[in-house]
């Protein structure tokens, strides 16, 4: 089927692929049955290929349930965006919503991914942060005319949730690789090992991800080279990854540095591709 270029994501997303897909994409094997992201995030890359059978995962519930809501009822979604307002006050209302849990709870599906699309296009940088409570606590980001509502994207990634064969988890990484079958290509982009001691975020989730949690993930790539199954994952250039990942086929690319509070601070940084194939 032909790709439809206004699937594109709908989030901003820190470490989001979407400046090195022209690098990446080259990168991908030639044929798979089945495209498997474990860490979605943004989803520039599903995105960009658009596989017609996928197994896609995050941890970050919320964001699974933003795409869970465009595939099942996405004109009820551009309804509720249309409520919002790019006005401070408004934003700390609505930022307050997951402070009383109770009535959190009460919302609808289609009310919390709103909330979320809401306060992604207008908190500072696009950063989706959470506390250690799991609470929304990224500032307003005082922008003149940021797009709340992207009914043309959101109606285009709609109609290709449906038209694919793909299945949303929000789960452990290492349970989805698991159970991937043959015939799978998984792309991991985790959470980077960070460049430097100030470097480190880990505000996607409550949990953050240490050099265990990378070692753990190797491990599952181990696993999943023993297994036949392709796969291909993004990271920072540290040494201490370009170690983990000695015995694979490795490639060092150049990222722009997106999340730095000071801009002039936003440069290059090397990031590291590595692939089990050729």
């Amino acid at each position: 089927m032909k790709k439809n270029k206004s699937v594109m994501p709908v989030l901003k997303w820190v470490g989001g692929k979407r400046q090195l897909l022209s690098i990446l994409t080259p990168l991908l094997p030639k044929d798979f049955a089945v495209y498997c992201e474990p860490f979605v995030g943004g989803g520039a890359m599903l995105f960009d290929i658009q596989p017609r059978k996928a197994v896609v995962n995050d941890i970050n519930s919320d964001l699974i349930l933003v795409y869970k809501v465009i595939k099942k009822d996405v004109e009820a979604l551009i309804s509720a965006l249309g409520e919002y307002k790019n006005e401070a006050e408004f934003f700390y209302n609505v930022r307050e919503w997951d402070r009383d849990r109770e009535k959190y709870n009460l919302l609808t599906d289609t009310e919390r991914a709103a909330r979320i699309i809401y306060l992604n296009k207008t908190c500072f940088n696009g950063l989706y942060r959470v506390n250690n409570a799991g609470e929304f606590n990224s500032p307003f980001g005082y922008y003149k005319n940021p797009n709340i509502v992207n009914a043309l994207v959101l109606r285009a990634v709609s109609t290709y949730f449906n038209s694919a064969d793909i299945r949303f988890t929000s789960t452990d990484y290492s349970e989805v690789l698991n159970s991937v079958p043959k015939g799978t290509f998984v792309y991991l982009d985790p959470p980077y090992d960070p460049v430097s001691s100030t470097a480190n975020f880990t505000g996607y989730s409550k949990n953050g991800f240490s050099h265990a949690d990378q070692i753990k993930l190797r491990e599952c790539c181990d696993r999943l080279d023993k297994r036949g199954i392709k796969f291909m994952l993004s990271n920072s250039a540290t040494d201490f990854i370009r170690e983990q990942y000695s015995s694979y086929n490795i490639k060092i690319v150049r990222a722009k540095r997106a999340i730095n509070s000071v801009g002039n601070k936003r440069g290059y940084v090397d990031e590291i591709v590595v692939r089990n194939y050729e």
